[in-house]
């Protein structure tokens, strides 16, 4: 049973975490933006969307560094954790934007195109994660 006293805590902790995201969020969503457009203003005439799989492999590349530190050094608090990973990773790193994009493809009648758009989002994601964390495995040696 809880007690006023720990219902309070509680709900003061699920505040915290919950501006500790959205801050997060707010700070990935802005890098998300600049990041992006930045790629689209070096590749202006590209016709698959650069700046979202630059933006997608980046943030899949950190999400593996930093998580393989969380796990092997535990010294990220439940607070910070939410921040780093769900906020502003979870800012940064879009796929639903790369799902809009993709459909766009397909809508124009670029089914091939969507289809390599697709896969080299999967393919370099899932090696970027894998990446991120053999190398900060690595250096925590």
């Amino acid at each position: 049973m809880q007690t006023p006293s720990t219902t309070s805590t509680s709900r003061k902790q699920t505040v915290t975490h919950v501006l500790f995201v959205g801050l997060g969020g707010f700070a990935g969503a802005t890098c998300r933006y600049l990041v992006s457009g930045a790629v689209q203003r070096l590749v202006p005439l590209a016709v698959v969307p650069w700046g979202t799989l630059v933006v997608n492999v980046t943030g899949c590349a950190l999400i593996g560094g930093l998580a393989a530190i969380a796990e092997s050094r535990a010294i990220l608090s439940d607070s910070i954790r939410l921040f780093v990973f769900t906020g502003v990773l979870g800012g940064f790193t879009t796929f639903s934007a790369f799902s809009l994009e993709t459909l766009r493809l397909v809508r124009d009648g670029e089914a091939l195109l969507a289809a390599a758009h697709a896969g080299l989002h999967v393919v370099l994601c899932l090696i970027a994660v894998a990446a991120g964390d053999a190398l900060f495995r690595m250096l925590l040696r």
